[in-house]
């Protein structure tokens, strides 16, 4: 009679192990929120690996890898069934080719690991942080990038939070690994030392916030967020653009000479410049009578290209306006990091004829620079990103000055329906807040739309799948966090650091021989 502890079974128990420890991790990020979740399931991954071959390893990454994506990331399926016009299960289909390929970078993490351990033997597990930055790296830039479900978002409200104006959220991913290895070597040393080294990260956590540069001025901005609630099936619609207009106009009015600033989500305005300058011409004369200024996502097309954009009407400086619009005015962002598929098809000759998932509208744009001056709106200047871009601390980061006053992001999740991807996002763009130290605007078509101070915490936030105003007043904020002076330096530092421990482990013991 087979039993489940008979050796045939145990690879089957193991991947299975892996599986579940992955797809645990959906939890410990929004909307569920249970951070104290990621460091047991990585001390239970290491412990699973720590006696594998490389081979086994990479096979514990990928099941790993699988059930981490495949859970986190199912809300994509929501889009994908209800714009993408496939069959249910070729959309599943599409779903799991991009789980299994997200699913080789853990895989390879792991593989590389053991594969170390034939010189460096136990003490190769500290190359692990090192390895594991490089192949999340991998995964945020090979084929445009996806850097989605990064462990660091995790962490967002809990104390390891805290690291992120120093380290950003891959140093919050580092600090995680670093403890949990200390604590693998303790339950295969029982040295106390290491429950001390283990313990000392997150106490250090308490003691960060004391150190922090920012320091608010005094100044503040009064912002109104408008979310429009349109529904996604007929935003394209040209019967709808006149409507959709209507709504967020009629939302605004009652509030312009109470705000400084009036933020639109992400292609608010269906009609395209420079189709509609005569009604964007109104509506900055409109706003600049009453000293406000209105930021609104359209798509700009010039010179046969189409750009996602960022446009400010109204008051640009303190006092006055000095750049009145008109198209092609130099006081608009154009997205940068497109979203494959939804903003752009490679190969798209051979691609777009399959279904209509690959054929959507408004999937052609033209990438905008990845550097761009701050947007200007009633004085203050901020650092935008469209949508998927906020994945991307590099880029944020890059834009950021030494007079940026927030950062604004504009986002449509209608896509995603009720599910928790939305919630998700969020989370990533909060955690830009906590990174650069600059207060967070973020517009949505049905939400969340929310305001976020410096510390990364919602000052309001917007009911979804609603039509609402949300309005409160952000402080300005002065002081240079670590991480946006100096990036991710400091993590490939640290890194390296623990990547001689296992180095000199190797000498001292070829030295005892």
């Amino acid at each position: 009679m087979l039993t489940l502890t008979r050796p045939r079974w145990q690879p089957l128990i193991h991947r299975l192990t892996a599986l579940l420890l992955g797809a645990s991790l959906v939890f410990s990020y929004a909307p569920f929120n249970q951070a104290w979740l990621t460091i047991p399931v990585l001390v239970l991954l290491l412990a699973l690996t720590r006696r594998s071959s490389p081979r086994q390893a990479a096979q514990t990454g990928y099941f790993f890898g699988f059930g981490w994506f495949s859970a986190g990331l199912s809300w994509i399926y929501v889009s994908i069934d209800s714009f993408g016009g496939l069959h249910p299960i070729l959309s599943v289909a599409v779903l799991i080719v991009l789980f299994l390929y997200l699913s080789l970078f853990p895989a390879l993490a792991l593989w590389l690991w053991r594969r170390s351990s034939r010189w460096f033997a136990d003490a190769a597990i500290w190359l692990l942080p090192l390895i594991w930055l490089g192949t999340e790296s991998l995964r945020g830039w090979l084929l445009t990038g996806f850097p989605w479900l990064e462990l660091g978002y995790t962490q967002t409200d809990s104390a390891l939070g805290n690291y992120a104006p120093w380290l950003g959220g891959a140093g919050i991913t580092l600090v995680m690994l670093m403890v949990s290895i200390t604590l693998i070597r303790w339950l295969q040393t029982r040295k106390a030392y290491f429950l001390v080294v283990a313990a000392a990260p997150l106490l250090l956590t308490f003691v960060l916030p004391l150190l922090s540069p920012l320091e608010r001025t005094g100044e503040s901005a009064r912002v109104l967020l408008v979310q429009g609630n349109i529904s996604q099936s007929v935003k394209w619609n040209p019967d709808q653009h006149w409507p959709t207009l209507m709504r967020y106009l009629n939302l605004s009015r009652p509030y312009y000479e109470q705000h400084d600033i009036i933020v639109w989500p992400e292609s608010a305005v269906t009609m395209p410049e420079p189709f509609t300058d005569d009604v964007l011409s109104d509506m900055h004369e409109h706003a600049a009578a009453t000293e406000t200024a209105l930021i609104t996502g359209i798509i700009d097309y010039q010179n046969d290209n189409y750009y996602n954009s960022l446009i400010v009407l109204g008051q640009d400086a303190e006092d006055q306006v000095e750049q009145p619009y008109h198209h092609g005015h130099g006081n608009r962002y154009r997205k940068h990091h497109l979203l494959p598929i939804g903003e752009f098809v490679p190969f798209e000759d051979f691609i777009r004829p399959l279904a209509p998932l690959f054929d959507l509208p408004m999937s052609s744009f033209s990438r905008g620079s990845f550097r761009q001056p701050n947007l200007n709106a009633r004085g203050f200047r901020l650092n935008a990103a469209i949508c998927y871009e906020i994945l991307f601390p590099a880029q944020v980061r890059a834009n950021l000055q030494q007079d940026t006053d927030f950062i604004l992001t504009v986002s449509n999740d209608t896509w995603f329906g009720r599910s928790h991807g939305p919630a998700q996002h969020m989370q990533i763009a909060r955690m830009r807040a906590l990174e650069l130290g600059r207060p967070l605007i973020r517009a949505t078509n049905s939400g969340i739309s929310a305001l976020v101070d410096e510390r990364g915490q919602q000052v309001q936030t917007a009911p979804q799948f609603t039509a609402a105003t949300l309005s409160a007043d952000l402080a300005v904020v002065n002081g240079t966090t670590g991480f946006s002076r100096w990036g991710s330096s400091l993590n490939w530092l640290l890194a390296i650091f623990l990547g001689f421990i296992p180095i000199f482990s190797m000498v001292k013991r070829r030295q005892n021989k």
